[in-house]
């Protein structure tokens, strides 16, 4: 139930402009949720929400962090992005060519960003094979790839 309340939470706000307690408890029980006051105050806190300014000159509640898949994608393209030195691809396999000495964590980088078309990677100290379901795949992740290099 807190789980489901919390991603509510955020979702409210995310949407809303809430910038009181008594807003965000009303928008809850609109949403089905009996809560109390207390709760809601145990809620803001626990999820750390901040007053944000508004370009109107009010308030309204926010969170204060980053959602940390967004973070752990901004240093995966980072990682990339001061790796990767080339890309080209052949058929269905995206070859990578990286600084001396960073292919296999820009590997790692390329692996953890989960892409659909990726069936597997292979990493060396320099080179990265990347192979794809299909040479139309393996076209848009070299485009992808490379718009890395160009950062």
């Amino acid at each position: 139930m807190k789980e489901r309340r919390h991603a509510k939470i955020l979702e409210l706000i995310a949407e809303k402009e809430i910038n009181t307690q008594d807003e965000l408890l009303k928008c809850l029980r609109d949403c089905h949720f009996n809560v109390t006051q207390a709760t809601v105050s145990r809620d803001i806190k626990e999820l750390r929400l901040v007053k944000q300014l508004t370009p109107e000159g009010g308030y309204r509640y926010a969170s204060a962090k980053k959602p940390e898949v967004q973070t752990q994608h901004d240093k995966y393209v980072s990682l990339l992005s001061n790796s990767v030195q080339n890309v080209d691809y052949a058929g269905n396999t995206v070859v990578v060519k990286c600084s001396v000495g960073t292919a296999q964590a820009a590997c790692m980088a390329i692996d953890n960003m989960n892409w659909d078309a990726v069936v597997g990677t292979l990493a060396g100290d320099d080179t990265i094979f990347i192979l794809m379901r299909t040479e139309q795949d393996a076209g848009k992740m070299m485009e992808q790839l490379y718009s890395f290099v160009r950062r």
